[in-house]
């Protein structure tokens, strides 16, 4: 017998039990598996073959000219301030080595402001031709993690266009991989306005699924978040859950578009940038309000590249660069992207760096969680823990440690490390 009364408290489970059910459909929890730190945007025209060989190969000759050692790329970097025991002349190493095996993480073939507007028979060359070089780099020595292409807007009137370069695109990258499409195959579409624009391609997408003999859901892609309307609708709610529903499933991501975004907040030319408050504004909107529903978020990127090949040239771009990849890592954005060869040294030392000097703090608080102590002046919550496993499995995906080095140094059961 309870006070309450055992019909109250057997309504009170059920009632309780659909509030849970619903909260975990709408947010079944964070992706685990790998997150790029650079999606690399290449115009289609330029798409060939050799493409992450020759982004790796230009990003290595500036390594070498501009920053020849430690202790170049830490001041090249402007990585003085980062603190810990980590050594220079090994992050060198480890990011040398980054753009040997693995230069481009993410690639994704630009059909949209990048390339731009071109006559129908000169995209549907180039639609062709990039899918197929995708194909060939895909079973190259220097394959990407994952690959994809940005299609044409729906907002401006170009949606047919858009669904013709699609289709010859995918059919040529699935006839250069025997009809398999590749793992981590994702599409972005840009300057979304409207859930409507969100829908219609998801269902031309299914549309082309059934048409290719592909599974269903097997396209999926990102909403590129570039227009106030993408982040506060006409009503004034926040727009993004709204955008993820009429996916239906297929949306796997949403990356921050700088310019664009600044543009329709009316801030002027020299305002357009990463750092101004109103992407912070835009980005942590779009950060709470997909937090948890496994749809993952991207930083944007810089236009700031070299003006010449001087020393100084170069490291002030790579300084502007590495300065902004590591604030949209404190902010909570592993992921950006990236236009040209020269953002991949800055990209790759500024996340080694960060997560090197995070490791010193990491792992002997994951060693005492662990053995069931404490560590030294905090207290760690399993909110917390959690945060500093994500924090690991990130410092390994970077290059800046790996798996064995880590289950030694925290005796962690490898369970939990992996994913």
């Amino acid at each position: 017998m309870t006070l309450l009364g055992e019909a109250l408290l057997a309504d009170l489970d059920a009632r309780v039990g659909r509030a849970n059910a619903e909260v975990a459909r709408l947010y079944p929890g964070d992706r685990v598996d790998r997150q790029p730190t650079s999606t690399v945007y290449v115009p289609a025209d330029r798409v060939g073959a050799d493409l992450t060989a020759r982004h790796g190969g230009e990003a290595l000759r500036l390594l070498d000219a501009h920053a020849p050692d430690g202790a170049a790329l830490v001041a090249g970097f402007g990585l003085e301030d980062l603190g810990g025991g980590w050594d220079p002349d090994d992050l060198r190493a480890g990011v040398a080595a980054k753009l040997d095996r693995e230069p481009v993480e993410d690639l994704r073939v630009d059909f949209e402001d990048g390339y731009g507007r071109r006559p129908d028979d000169e995209e549907d060359r180039d639609a062709d031709r990039a899918g197929a070089a995708l194909a060939a780099i895909l079973d190259g020595p220097r394959a990407p993690w994952s690959c994809g292409a940005r299609v044409k807007s729906f907002a401006d009137g170009l949606h047919q266009r858009s669904l013709r370069t699609l289709e010859r695109f995918l059919v040529a990258l699935l006839d250069g991989t025997g009809g398999v499409l590749p793992g981590g195959f994702v599409l972005t579409l840009p300057k979304i306005t409207t859930p409507d624009h969100v829908a219609l391609f998801a269902g031309a997408l299914a549309a082309l699924e059934g048409a290719a003999g592909l599974d269903a859901g097997a396209l999926r892609f990102e909403l590129q978040i570039e227009t106030t309307q993408a982040v506060i609708a006409a009503d004034g709610r926040i727009a993004l859950p709204g955008l993820v529903a009429a996916g239906d499933g297929r949306v796997t991501a949403a990356h921050f578009g700088t310019y664009d975004y600044t543009a329709a907040c009316g801030l002027p030319a020299a305002e357009q940038r990463l750092d101004h408050a109103a992407c912070d504004h835009a980005r942590h909107l779009l950060q709470v309000a997909l937090a948890g529903r496994g749809v993952r978020v991207s930083d944007g990127s810089t236009n700031v590249v070299p003006a010449g090949d001087t020393t100084a040239e170069v490291t002030a771009a790579w300084r502007t660069h590495a300065r902004l990849v590591r604030r949209s890592l404190a902010h909570g954005f592993p992921q950006g992207w990236d236009l040209v060869p020269a953002h991949l040294p800055s990209r790759y030392a500024a996340v080694q760096a960060v997560h090197l000097a995070a490791l010193e703090d990491a792992i002997p608080r994951v060693a005492a969680w662990t053995a069931g102590t404490t560590a030294a002046g905090v207290l760690d919550e399993p909110a917390t823990v959690t945060g500093l496993l994500t924090t690991l499995r990130r410092a390994i995906d970077c290059g800046a440690t790996t798996p064995a080095a880590v289950l030694t140094a925290t005796a962690l059961d490898p369970a939990r490390l992996a994913r």
